[in-house]
């Protein structure tokens, strides 16, 4: 099979089946190049319905998500060429770079230095110019060019913190994966006016929690 026959397959078997019908979102998905972020060893993969490893022998946290959720996230965070984005874990640049497409500056934050530098140099050989990859640990907000319009968390968090929902601008959209496995929600938040959010759960799911994430007061016996 072809490369762009895989591709075809990715977007109409497995995303446009997801509800992601935004056309706009579809048509990134065949210029936004996938295989181009995925580690050599998986690019047989790139297509797949899988959460794929960043590299060998990385853990739980350190793969990329499926081409559906990324899709899914598109689609729901509208995201607009005036706007900023934080993204909260870089792993690959994939999503990134699809935001960056749509985005007028995304700041993407990797608290593991060798995902940074695999993400990075993937965004600069991709020719993507609006992205910045910053090394830090963005799990509970991240100051440095806050307020954002967008904010996306590429791993599940058990709470979400509101420092996060704080770094919200009116109008501002938030996406993350909120609770515990087996069973998370991915959830929208929108910011109303100041201190006023709407939430909206969108799907069920489970991710691999960040690194740092925020966590609930646990009972211990």
């Amino acid at each position: 099979m072809s490369v762009e026959q895989a591709r075809f397959n990715m977007v109409e078997q497995q995303i446009r089946t997801w509800e992601v019908l935004d056309q706009d979102v579809l048509d990134l998905l065949y210029v936004v190049r996938r295989e181009e972020f995925v580690p050599a060893e998986y690019r047989a993969f790139a297509f797949s319905d899988l959460e794929i490893p960043l590299y060998e022998g990385a853990d739980e946290g350190e793969r990329m998500m499926q081409p559906k959720i990324e899709a899914r996230i598109l689609q729901e965070l509208a995201v607009r060429k005036n706007e900023q984005v934080l993204e909260v874990g870089t792993g690959s640049g994939y999503l990134a770079a699809l935001l960056a497409a749509r985005a007028h500056h995304v700041y993407s934050v990797e608290i593991n230095p060798k995902l940074k530098a695999f993400g990075e140099e993937n965004l600069r050989r991709s020719g993507v110019e609006n992205a910045t990859v910053q090394l830090g640990d963005a799990a509970q907000g991240w100051r440095a060019h806050a307020p954002y319009d967008v904010i996306v968390l590429t791993g599940s968090t058990p709470i979400l913190p509101q420092t996060l929902v704080l770094q919200l601008k009116a109008g501002g959209r938030l996406f993350a994966v909120v609770g515990d496995a087996p069973v998370m929600e991915a959830r929208l938040i929108t910011c109303v006016g100041e201190g006023s959010h709407h939430i909206t759960d969108l799907f069920e799911t489970c991710l691999t929690p960040l690194k740092n994430a925020l966590q609930p007061a646990r009972f211990e016996f």
